[in-house]
């Protein structure tokens, strides 16, 4: 029996491939890819995502994540950025690898993917995938259903495991075709039209890219990047203040025991960190930071608590006014703006 193995990100696109490929009587195993920079979901689940549609579909999935190896990748990729921070080609050259190592490794006889000619700029060029397949090792073994007519006929196709014939000829940007596929597939509940990834985001692009810049690039560091609003006061030093009440639990969570936690006292508010190398001027910012993110923003002066991130610490009220706007503006992390360091 044939085998196919689709990369299936939980997207619609995926998800089709993988119903013209079924159609013409292949079996298929899925592998889908998660990552830290993953946005599929409203909470970023690519995983969740895939899974359910694999249920749906009745078919084995893998999961598989790469964010540490991709870490790396993102730092330095040797075939460039997209229009913010997002890597693509050496992101599809990492996966497809790794997919290469388990079509081999479950004896599958190709590869497909969701992907459509000229959809994405970066990466679904011709010769961007014709670099990917073979950089990847994969030339000739990944077919792209949903597009293969206006591509080279691969392995599968020259040799008749699968027929060109039922295959299809979508081009561009437009979602029309995908959604009328869906109809004819009776795909009522169909997942998120194209996944994403936040380094297409340039919020987030200026983020990890002042990360990288002053040497905090481990993982704790990048999951941070997630929530909040992200000042920097110096080389060495940052304060992230939460935006919702929800995130107050997850800026707890990351924050470790050199950092100092922030809060305003008797107020229900934000939760902020300050990390790095840390003063008493230094604190008094991020206090007032975080009477400017808070209820308080309008009062002359709000207490602040202040503690290490540490069980059983010992606190500090510190009493502030909140930070003029204009100097919290300039505080903020931003593209291409430099900051004064605080002393």
């Amino acid at each position: 029996m044939t085998t196919a193995l689709a990369l299936l990100s939980g997207g619609l696109d995926s998800t089709l491939a993988i119903h013209v490929i079924k159609k013409q009587g292949i079996d298929v195993i899925a592998l889908t890819f998660t990552t830290i920079f993953c946005l599929c979901t409203s909470k970023g689940n690519c995983k969740l995502e895939a899974v359910k549609v694999s249920e749906k579909l009745g078919i084995p999935v893998k999961v598989i994540n790469t964010t540490r190896s991709f870490m790396e990748i993102v730092k330095k990729p040797k075939h460039g950025y997209g229009k913010n921070m997002n890597p693509c080609i050496d992101c599809r050259i990492n996966i497809f690898r790794a997919a290469g190592e388990y079509m081999r490794e479950i004896g599958a006889d190709f590869i497909i993917t969701g992907e459509v000619l000229g959809q994405r700029p970066m990466s679904q060029r011709k010769d961007a995938m014709k670099t990917i397949d073979k950089e990847a090792g994969l030339t000739g073994l990944v077919l792209r259903p949903l597009c293969a007519k206006h591509l080279e006929p691969t392995i599968p196709e020259k040799t008749g495991l699968v027929n060109r014939d039922e295959l299809l000829e979508i081009k561009g940007r437009s979602r029309k075709d995908q959604i009328q596929l869906a109809d004819i597939f009776q795909m009522t509940d169909y997942p998120c039209a194209s996944g994403g990834c936040l380094l297409t985001d340039p919020e987030f692009a200026n983020r990890i890219k002042d990360s990288f810049n002053h040497g905090d690039s481990d993982l704790n560091n990048v999951k941070l990047l997630k929530v909040g609003r992200h000042f920097r006061l110096d080389d060495k030093t940052k304060v992230i203040v939460s935006r919702r009440e929800e995130e107050n639990l997850s800026v707890e969570k990351l924050a470790t025991d050199s950092d100092f936690l922030l809060e305003l006292k008797d107020i229900p508010g934000p939760l902020a960190i300050i990390r790095g190398e840390i003063n008493d001027e230094k604190l008094k910012i991020a206090a007032q930071l975080t009477v400017r993110s808070s209820k308080a923003k309008s009062d002359p002066t709000a207490d602040v608590i202040i503690s290490k991130a540490q069980p059983g610490s010992m606190q500090r009220v510190l009493s502030v006014p909140p930070i003029d706007p204009e100097k919290a503006s300039g505080l903020m992390i931003k593209k291409n703006k430099p900051k004064e360091a605080v002393r």
